[in-house]
Parts: structure tokens; sequence; C-alpha cells
């Protein structure tokens, strides 16, 4: 075993917890792994230790960053630019964001009424909860890095598509008032030491646990119920790859469910387990991150329905085609 795959075992996939957790359920439980209870067991305490752990560093690490990236200071940066490069910046933004779509509406607010485009903001708004930081390495630390690196970079081409269109269709007066007069708070940069930052990036981490902790636990118990109770015969009848219309079944049933990445992740691991295509899985995931009910009824109290219908159908249709593109690429990325 060479040195990147020996890390990549222990660092984000966490074997020596894995190994850890076995031991708990066999020797202190007294359950065998090879019984449906064991195994679930075993699914439930693993994955969410695991989140957990991947939860703080990163969102620590990626805080931390962002504190140098207030909403008049990212203004002033891509104020100057123009066309496809500011739509490129804002999706790369949103990848320092470790937000849920909910989250992320008032750093989208505070880029609007600093003046950013339409284009920009919306670019953000898609990338911030879909292909965070965290979610390349969630996605490596479940499936590979191929797969990972393919998603959050298909995920900004989405983000950057579909701010352009937002764009171009010139739906500014249907942002509602207030956004635009919202006020910006700047703290300048030579008053943060290094003490503030690392109190906001703490903070952060709290915070953000506070908020996700039951949705991971939810999603984790789920995860572990298909895994080892819902039959594959099931699942594959639903949402099997040969049906033309699991990627689309799979899209629409996620956006009534309200969560993150770090729920939704043991959910799709535990689909693909089952049989369902890489794409199919991904796009009810990326569904639940850009799309839940509870972040689109937030949204609708900042923009008004012809523009949140448009912003609604271009990630519907950007998802769908991205989860047939994965299924029919899914050899090459496995």
């Amino acid at each position: 075993m060479g040195l990147l795959e020996w890390l990549n075992d222990q660092l984000l996939r966490m074997q020596w917890l894995s190994d850890l957790v076995r031991v708990l359920v066999e020797r202190v439980f007294g359950l065998d792994m090879a019984t449906r209870v064991g195994a679930s067991l075993h699914f439930f305490i693993y994955d969410v230790i695991k989140i957990f752990i991947l939860l703080s560093v990163l969102v620590f690490g990626i805080s931390w960053v962002q504190s140098y990236f207030p909403p008049e200071r990212t203004r002033r940066l891509l104020g100057g630019m123009q066309g496809f490069k500011a739509n490129l910046s804002g999706a790369l933004l949103g990848t320092l964001t470790p937000f849920c779509s909910c989250s992320s509406i008032p750093l989208f607010i505070g880029f609007t009424s600093s003046g950013l485009p339409l284009a920009v903001t919306f670019s953000f708004l898609i990338s911030s909860p879909l292909v965070d930081m965290a979610s390349l390495i969630l996605l490596a630390s479940v499936f590979n890095w191929t797969i990972a690196i393919a998603y959050v970079l298909i995920g900004i081409v989405l983000a950057v598509i579909g701010g352009t269109l937002i764009g171009y269709a010139r739906m500014e007066r249907y942002i509602e008032p207030f956004v635009l007069h919202s006020p910006v708070l700047d703290l300048p940069q030579e008053q943060l030491h290094t003490a503030d930052r690392l109190k906001y990036a703490a903070g952060q981490v709290a915070e953000i646990f506070g908020r996700v902790w039951i949705y991971v636990l939810i999603g984790v118990g789920v995860g572990a119920a298909i895994h080892n109770w819902i039959p594959a015969s099931l699942i594959g009848a639903l949402l099997g790859e040969e049906h033309w219309w699991s990627v689309p079944l799979a899209t629409l049933i996620a956006v009534p469910i309200y969560a993150d990445i770090f729920g939704t992740l043991p959910i799709a691991e535990a689909l693909v387990a089952k049989g369902v295509g890489l794409g199919t899985a991904l796009a009810f995931m990326m569904s639940v991150t850009a799309l839940s009910l509870p972040s689109l009824i937030m949204l609708k109290k900042v923009i008004r329905t012809p523009l949140l219908s448009l912003f609604v159908g271009i990630v519907l249709l950007g998802i769908i085609i991205i989860g047939y593109l994965f299924n029919s690429f899914a050899p090459l990325l496995t």
C-alpha cells in the first residue's frame, strides 16, 4: 500500500475508527457484525463519529479562510470583474462557505446589497451549499477522489451556468426592495487579530454543529436502515439505474427534505451500496442541499416568484442532467 493510499484510508476514510467501532460492537455489545443489528450499529456509530470529526476540522479551517472575506471586501474583489470571470469567482467563493442553503441566503443578501451583479450572487447561492470544500473531502472519504473532484467541478459549472442565465434574464426588478437597502457591516481587516479569527472559526464550528447534528443522526440512521434492512430489490425497483425515471424521481423526492451534505451523504452512500446508480444518489444529495423546501421558503422572502421559479427550474434541470452524466460515466470514475 502506497503512502497516499494509506493516508487516504486512515485520515479520510478513518479505517482505524472503523476497526475500533467493530471491536466495540463485537466485544462490548456482543453483536455479530454479520447480523443486521450488528452491521447497522457499526454503520451508525462509525459514520456519526467520522462525520463529526471531519465536520469540526473542515468548518474550522474554512471559516478561518472565510474570515478574510467579509461582504464588502468581496464586493471590492469582484466589483471590477465582468462576465464569466465574475461568475466563476462567485461560484468559487461559494466553495469557501461551509453552509447549508438557508445559511447562504444572508450572505446572498449581503452581496446583493453591496452592489454585486445578480449573476454573481446567484452563482454564489448555487455553489455555496452544493460544492463547498467539505463536500470534496467527505465525498473522497466515502467514494474516491475522482468522484469527489468530478462532483465539485461539475457543481461549479452548474453554478456558473445558472448564474449566467439568471443574469441574462435581467430580473433585478424581482428582488425585494429591502434587500437592496440592507446595511453592510464590514470590520476592517487590521482590527482582526489571530485571537479574533480563532474565536470566529470556533464559533462557526459550534453554530454549524448545533444546527446540523440532528440531521446527521437522522441521515446516518436512514443510511443504516437502507444499508442493512431495506431489500435491494425494492430500492432497485424504484431507483434502479436501468429506469429512466430514477434520476428525476430521486431529485424530486429530495426537495421536501431539509439537510445538508453532512446528513445526506450517508444516505447516498447506502443507496450506491444497494445498487442505485451513482448519478441517481448524487442527484438526490444535490437536490437536498440546493433545493430544500425550507431554504426555498426563506428565499421567497428575498426574491419574488418569477425569479424564484427561474432559479428552481435551472437548478432542478441542471441536477437532473448531472445525475444522468454521472450514471453514464460512473465506470470511468470508480
